[in-house]
């Protein structure tokens, strides 16, 4: 809402213009106020801002507040490198310097400011502004009674005005009377009188603009005055003081002409009226207290006799004291203001070199960070990767041995299957089918008795010699390969229980399909019960373990369980062996959950789908 407010503020400034129904000191406090309270990031509008606070100022004739505004809006424009605002902010600067009596310092002012314009593409608007510069150049060299130089910068201002878009009647006029009172103070009085009869005789110009026209006619009359031309005179004055009357009673632009008046006056002895505009022009210029006032007291220093006379030079002299010391005071703050803002600059380079040092240093440092970060995060890798080569490498030894002594075992198998079969065949069997001759030779006996025994002996060895000769083929025949697994579990377990001093009891489903179960599911699980059982030996002090597989849904469910001393789960410490068992839980889709129990021991339970 108060950034709203703050553009609004400017707008209406940017409508209106300078005029009297605006409240200067209004706006300059409500544009300072939003300027300080309102997060403005934008440096355009700041920058414009303090120009516009300037402007008031300037035409407010407070010239230290006015400079100190341009000379924030400078700054700005020349980090923000916009070149037709920073010259006219320039021009402002030379404006209130010139006003101040700093001379040089305006010159100096309104170079540089041309000197920026000269850069740019020769826009309507660089145009305007030039001419305004070399205006001010005009009036610079016209108090410093430079005429021909005065005079030179005048016409260039008027070319310039001449060639601009627009109406541009009034400010043709300022340049013209300009360059006319240069003449006039060079006592080229024709060529002033020349350019002062082409305004004065412009159509409407006493209607629509009579202060100007005032003003012309005063100064028309007074080159008449200096030129020994004094027909027309005092009426020119005369009427010149109507028209300032009627626009400003007893403003501003009427102390010139009273002056004026009482000049001419005093010329032809006239000593009452002479006297009476000189304190009239006195009285009115003391609202102002400058160079007008200081006009009125050296005038009626000559136009008064005896101590009136020397009052009046006294307080001339005391005066133009102080206006110069005022004028010394007002150029010495903006020199200070100017020291001060190199100060300034000069602390923000540094501000900008300790700045530009500490993200060179900051952004190494990250870099190096960086790098370390890649080199650490390299080395874990590379060391993720040897213990996975060297877990593959341990699990390729286990699938081996246990491949081996599956092989061991299944061979010892076979020559047992064997050996039972020829047992069966060249044995039993052989007696079997001998009995069974003997049987079927006595079967001579004709008695039915007889042949019915012998028939019911022989039908019983028959099916003796059939079953025989099942078991011997199936015997004959490979056994599951997938009950070997089994084994080799037992095989750990009674190896590791009787190295630890462990009892245990293990427990497996015969509905396990162990076939259908990868041989990489079959070394992690392996591998969880040789780390669970080493973990007892060394944490649980446990004087007994149960180990049981069953078979749910499709899923092994493999649980170990010891009668050690216990933990707390949420307190307990993960480590390598811990990792490395939910590493392989996760290798195999698996599931991992441990209860435990102070005093009264731990439950690990896995469950891995058999597919």
């Amino acid at each position: 809402m108060r950034f709203f407010l703050f553009k609004i503020l400017i707008l209406s400034y940017s409508i209106w213009g300078f005029t009297q129904e605006i409240d200067n000191s209004y706006l300059i406090d409500s544009i300072q106020k939003n300027i300080l309270n309102s997060k403005i990031i934008d440096s355009s509008l700041i920058a414009n801002s303090h120009y516009r606070i300037g402007e008031l100022y300037r035409y407010d004739f407070q010239a230290d507040s006015a400079y100190y505004h341009y000379h924030k809006a400078e700054k700005y424009y020349k980090n923000l490198n916009n070149k037709i605002k920073l010259a006219r902010t320039l021009y402002g600067i030379a404006v209130i310097q010139k006003n101040e009596k700093d001379m040089t310092g305006s010159e100096l002012t309104s170079i540089e400011a041309i000197s920026l314009l000269e850069s740019l593409k020769e826009t309507n608007e660089v145009k305007k502004y030039k001419s305004f510069i070399y205006n001010n150049l005009g009036l610079v060299f016209g108090q410093l009674e430079q005429y021909e130089e005065s005079i030179s910068y005048y016409k260039k201002s008027l070319d310039l005005k001449e060639r601009l878009k627009g109406n541009n009647e009034v400010t043709i006029i300022k340049s013209k009377n300009n360059l006319a009172l240069s003449y006039k103070n060079a006592g080229i009085y024709d060529l002033a009188l020349e350019y002062y009869s082409q305004i004065i005789n412009k159509k409407d110009l006493i209607n629509n603009y009579p202060d100007i026209y005032a003003l012309v006619l005063d100064n028309f009359a007074h080159t008449l005055y200096l030129s020994g031309k004094h027909k027309d005179l005092p009426n020119l004055y005369f009427d010149a003081l109507k028209v300032t009357d009627s626009v400003n009673p007893n403003g501003y632009n009427s102390i010139i002409i009273n002056q004026h008046l009482a000049e001419y006056f005093n010329n032809i002895k006239n000593e009452d009226s002479a006297k009476y505009y000189a304190y009239k022009a006195k009285n009115i210029s003391e609202e102002y207290h400058n160079d007008d006032l200081l006009k009125s007291l050296l005038l009626l220093s000559k136009i008064e006799k005896g101590e009136k006379a020397a009052e009046h030079l006294k307080a001339y002299v005391k005066l133009s004291d102080s206006l110069q010391k005022a004028e010394r005071a007002i150029r010495n703050k903006f020199a200070r203001i100017r020291f001060e803002t190199k100060q300034i600059e000069q602390e923000n380079i540094k501000i900008s070199k300790e700045r530009t040092w500490l993200l060179i240093i900051s952004v190494v440092a990250i870099l190096a960070s960086f790098l370390l970060y890649l080199v650490i995060t390299q080395r874990n890798k590379n060391k993720e990767l040897q213990f996975i080569q060297k877990q593959q490498e341990t699990n390729e030894e286990i699938y081996n041995l246990m491949l081996s002594q599956n092989e061991s075992i299944e061979e010892a198998r076979t020559l047992e299957k064997k050996r039972i079969s020829e047992e069966l065949h060249d044995g039993v069997l052989g007696r079997l089918f001998g009995t069974r001759l003997s049987l079927d030779s006595l079967n001579m006996s004709n008695s039915d008795e007889a042949i019915k025994t012998r028939s019911q002996y022989i039908e019983g060895l028959k099916t003796i010699e059939e079953d025989i000769r099942k078991v011997s083929h199936e015997l004959n025949t490979d056994f599951v390969s997938g009950s070997g697994f089994i084994d080799i579990i037992k095989t750990l377990v009674e190896t590791q229980s009787l190295a630890y001093n462990l009892n245990y009891a293990l427990e497996h489903d015969d509905d396990i399909n162990w076939d259908s179960v990868t041989n990489k599911k079959k070394i992690h699980i392996y591998r969880i019960i040789q780390e669970t059982l080493h973990n007892i030996y060394k944490h649980a002090s446990a004087s007994k373990v149960n180990i049981s597989f069953k078979s749910k849904n499709n899923v092994i469910c493999l649980t170990i369980e010891d009668d050690g001393s216990g933990f707390d789960v949420n307190k307990a410490k993960s480590g390598i062996g811990l990792k490395n068992m939910n590493s392989r839980i996760k290798e195999i889709n698996g599931t991992l959950s441990i209860n435990s129990e102070k005093d009264i021991g731990t439950k690990v339970t896995i469950e891995a789908p058999i597919p």
